[in-house]
Parts: structure tokens; sequence; C-alpha cells
């Protein structure tokens, strides 16, 4: 790929429409300064105070805010909860651009949140403590489910793509249930010109007839589900990603961290190398950036390993941004790929 071909495949983002179905949290981060510590006069116990509460869009709103950087038109898919929490999770989308009205509020049930205390140490090192999870451990109930299912099949004829954010770890506690990824599997069946991808935690190997995008790990798991994490290597890595392209006869991209990606598709396994980058990285909603980048160029008529090297360009960029969500613009995703040129 060159330049002019890059830029050709970035400019048709602004005319591209995806739908992001999934679980959307709120990452919630509270900004801690040490040299304001107080002492609890009722335990006794150092009491840290907050300068700054700041949220942003996490999970399946990692994946939007990444693709609304790159100016594609998004609407989200998804059951949050009727709370404070996910008034900040709407207003967050809504400001960066997001059509948010097929989400669903339940009631009796948490706006998943991420909460993330950042402390300032007083020589001025930042660092993350424990995070505080909020989620919900009971099954999605089955009217949210019809709901997610209706409006899939309203708005899969109005989109180019639609991207799968399975966050949840708790079978059937999220968004994308056994019921609603069967669902998906059928509409990419019948609707063979929409790129449907998905992204999961857990149950990558569970889909369909649909992209994926797993980690060496994610991969490994989905073949061999009592595989040791510790001995999972590139070779086992490989043999697992030509295993899921055999089961599904859909691209699969492999991601390799600093390495790149591995695309698997019926011309057997393609390298696309990574970018590498200096100075220190976040790599947290590193696999977000890169699907954004995937899809996105996809939709555009990019080819397997064209739209791999443009998920490098986007990740390689977000990395760099510490503490927060990072995104990549169009414009800086044109500028690196030129820089690596040179």
């Amino acid at each position: 790929m060159d330049q002019h071909r890059l830029v050709s495949i970035l400019d048709r983002f602004a005319h591209t429409r995806i739908l992001v179905v999934g679980d959307y949290f709120l990452d919630f981060y509270l900004d801690i300064d040490r040299a304001l510590s107080e002492v609890s006069l009722e335990t006794n116990l150092e009491a840290y105070q907050v300068v700054r509460a700041r949220s942003s869009p996490g999970a399946a709103g990692t994946v939007t805010s990444n693709l609304r950087a790159l100016d594609v038109q998004i609407t989200a898919l998804g059951a949050i909860g009727d709370d404070g929490m996910g008034y900040e999770l709407l207003r967050g989308l809504r400001t960066r651009g997001v059509d948010t009205r097929p989400l669903i509020q339940v009631k009796d049930r948490f706006t998943p949140t991420y909460t993330k205390p950042m402390l300032q140490e007083t020589d001025g090192r930042v660092h993350e403590l424990n995070r505080l999870d909020i989620k919900n451990r009971q099954a999605m109930p089955p009217e949210v489910e019809a709901q997610i299912i209706g409006r899939l099949r309203e708005f899969i004829d109005r989109v180019d793509g639609i991207i799968v954010a399975d966050q949840v770890q708790e079978r059937n506690c999220g968004a994308i249930t056994d019921r609603v990824r069967a669902e998906l599997a059928d509409l990419a069946l019948a609707h063979p010109d929409v790129v449907i991808a998905a992204d999961s935690r857990v149950r990558i190997g569970a889909y369909q007839h649909i992209v994926v995008k797993p980690n060496a790990r994610e991969a490994v798991l989905a073949v061999h589900p009592d595989q040791p994490a510790e001995d999972i290597d590139r070779e086992m890595a490989i043999s697992c990603g030509h295993e899921l392209y055999r089961r599904s006869r859909r691209p699969v991209f492999l991601t390799v961290g600093a390495d790149g990606i591995l695309v698997f598709d019926r011309d057997g396994m393609t390298h696309v190398p990574g970018i590498r980058v200096q100075g220190p990285i976040d790599i947290v909603g590193a696999g977000d950036s890169t699907m954004a980048g995937i899809v996105s160029s996809l939709c555009c008529g990019a080819t397997h390993a064209e739209a791999a090297m443009v998920g490098n360009l986007v990740a390689s960029i977000t990395v760099q941004q510490i503490g927060t969500t990072g995104t990549a613009t169009r414009a800086q995703v044109a500028e690196l790929f030129s820089e690596t040129l040179t």
C-alpha cells in the first residue's frame, strides 16, 4: 500500500456508517493528589483527596470514540442502566457525535462502570490504584434480548458494517448473549455485503460466519480451552488462527502486540508488521482502536492486509496517549504512514 492508496481509503471514512453493538461501559477516573491526603478521624486511615473526576465511554464506547475520531458515522446499540452512570455514558457518547437512540436503558440493572483511581504521588509519579468494577451478574432479561435483536434487524440495511464488542465475561449477562450471537451469524449469512466483525474476551470461538479479531491468548483458548496461558507461544497461536478461519471461513485478524497482526484468509496467513513507537506506552484500548481501523477500512474496500495496516497505524498512535482513552485522526494516520516510508 502506498500513500495515495491509504489516503483514498481514509477519505471514504466520513461516508461510512457502522453500528457498534455490545457492552457499553463507563470509564470513571478519579484523579488523586497524595500531597493533599488527610487522616480520617474515624478510622485513622489515610483519606485520599480527589481533585478531579472525569469519565469517558469505555468497552464498546472506546470503539465508538476511535471510530468518531476517524470521522466514521456511528450508531450505538446495547443495554445500559437507567442510572447516573448511564446518564454520564450517554452524555459522553452524544458529545462525540454518536447516535444513541437505539441504546436501551433498563431499570434495575447497572450501567457497567470501571472506576479507576489515579494516584499522583508527592514526587509527581502517577499510577492507577485497584480498579473498582460495577457489573451485572444476572442474565440479560429475555425481553431486552428481543429488543436488541429487533434493532439489529432494523439497522443492518442502514449500515456498511457492524462491530460486535463482547466485553462481559459472565455468560449471557451482557448485551451479546447466546441468542444475540446466533442472530448475528444468521444476519451475516443473509447480508454478505455488510462487514460484521467481533471482538470477545472469552468467547471469540463462538462466533460463526463473522470476521474475528482475537489476540494470541484468545485465539488459543478458543481452540484449546484448557491450555495454560503461560504455555501459549507464537506457533500455537498461528495454528489456532488457521483453525478459527477453517471453522468460519471469514477472515481472522490475530493481533500479536508490537509485532502487528497475522491475517488468516483463503490465501493462507499474512503477517502485517506493527509500527514501532518510542517512549512509554499505554496499551489499554489498543485492541479497540485496532478494530476501529480494520473494520472502517474493510467497509471502504480495503484488502485484508491493507485493513490490518490501518489497524496497526491507529493503535500505534493511541498507545502513546497515557492514562486516557486514546484516539487517532485520519490526518494523524496518514502522517504516521508517511513517516514509515522515509
